[in-house]
């Protein structure tokens, strides 16, 4: 499984997702780590308000941060390499970059083309 790490911006809170304006972003990609979570993967999210010491004691972060400053942020690193930067991924990417494949989404479809097996009621 991957190790996935995201270093943030800085944020009142470890996920952003409070406040009177919340990023419409923000819900879904906590939503989206907490599915990878849920595939077994390894998230680590870092938020450099309240954990700088993450972003100095990582050399690429470090040397992203000197380079390009704070614009870099979201980070996104995924087994050391770096898969994304200044935007958060989708779950797709996301699915892409780890590995992991995507459920489907919808009703269970039959044999028949029909949804919810034989009895024809959901």
């Amino acid at each position: 499984m991957s190790t996935v790490r995201i270093y943030d911006k800085p944020m009142c809170c470890p996920t952003g997702v409070c406040g009177p304006q919340v990023d419409p972003v923000l819900p879904r990609f906590a939503s989206d780590l907490a599915w990878l979570k849920s595939q077994h993967h390894q998230v680590e999210r870092f938020n450099l308000a309240q954990q700088p010491q993450e972003f100095t004691s990582n050399p690429l972060v470090q040397q992203l941060l000197e380079s390009e400053g704070v614009e870099c942020l979201p980070l996104i690193l995924v087994d050391d390499r770096v898969m994304s930067r200044s935007e958060y991924p989708s779950r797709e990417n996301l699915a892409l970059w780890t590995g992991t494949p995507l459920q489907p989404t919808g009703l269970p479809l039959t044999s028949d083309g029909g949804c919810c097996g034989e009895t024809g009621c959901c």
